[in-house]
């Protein structure tokens, strides 16, 4: 598949926490940054998404906001 977003950051699933509808996935980079996602419950089953499995985090975004520490 390819897709228009620059953004793609291959990981490791490390955890999964379902809720009542939406979980909570977390990606383990390789720096061993982790990335974490919050989507539908039915997404983490169509995807097959699974501890120890790889996935790729794509992120688009038309802004980025910044801040600092007063």
């Amino acid at each position: 598949m390819k897709i228009s977003a620059r953004n793609q950051l291959k990981g490791k699933v490390v955890s999964i926490e379902k809720g009542s509808v939406n979980s909570e996935v977390v990606i383990a980079l390789a720096g061993g940054e982790e990335v974490v996602s919050i989507i539908t419950n039915h997404a983490v089953e169509s995807l097959g998404l699974s501890v120890g499995g790889c996935a790729v985090a794509v992120i688009k975004a038309s802004s980025v906001l910044l801040g600092i520490e007063d």
